[in-house]
């Protein structure tokens, strides 16, 4: 985002968003406080004032992540789409999922972070018959998005399709959670 394109607009939105976009391109590594404020086009102090460090700037995108996996996985009807919907938010938005589940760049005891960690949880759990069953089927979905985004399955006799999505309904169809 260019000087000449930012106008005055919500800017704590547009710096998480040239953050999420930073870190998708080139991990979460490459984000600084000073590098940010410069391709968001503002001055080096502008992301400090809204977000304090750096530490304070990767737990709201993790607030914001959670939020939109929660939204994504409210509108499943059930678990298997849930699952679904897990591993397609993990792909759309791969700076947010990046950093969510990294608790050592993040602020652990930040109570937003908490409601909406919970929040997406709930989601997650639901459909399943305990918690051991919710873990399995989190840790099943969390570990394929993983795996497509880092490229792992590329070229694997696992990777039966092509398309993430298609390929998960598969995996997620042979396994009885509920």
């Amino acid at each position: 985002m260019a000087k000449s394109t930012y106008h005055h607009g919500d800017l704590r939105a547009a710096l998480l968003a040239v953050a999420a976009e930073q870190i998708a391109a080139g991990g979460v590594d490459s984000v600084s406080l000073r590098e940010l404020a410069r391709r968001a086009g503002v001055s080096h102090a502008a992301p400090a004032h809204h977000f304090g460090d750096r530490r304070g700037l990767l737990t709201e995108l993790a607030v914001e992540g959670f939020g939109l996996l929660a939204d994504a996985l409210a509108a499943a009807p059930d678990l298997r789409e849930r699952a679904i919907a897990y591993v397609r938010f993990a792909l759309a938005h791969p700076g947010h999922f990046e950093v969510m589940f990294r608790r050592d760049l993040l602020r652990p005891d930040d109570p937003r972070l908490a409601d909406a960690r919970a929040r997406s949880g709930e989601y997650l759990r639901s459909g399943t018959a305990s918690p051991p069953a919710a873990l399995a089927a989190w840790s099943l979905v969390h570990g394929f998005a993983s795996l497509w985004r880092e490229g792992a399955l590329a070229g694997s006799a696992l990777a039966t399709d092509s398309d993430p999505q298609a390929l998960a309904r598969l995996m997620v169809g042979a396994i009885r959670f509920e």
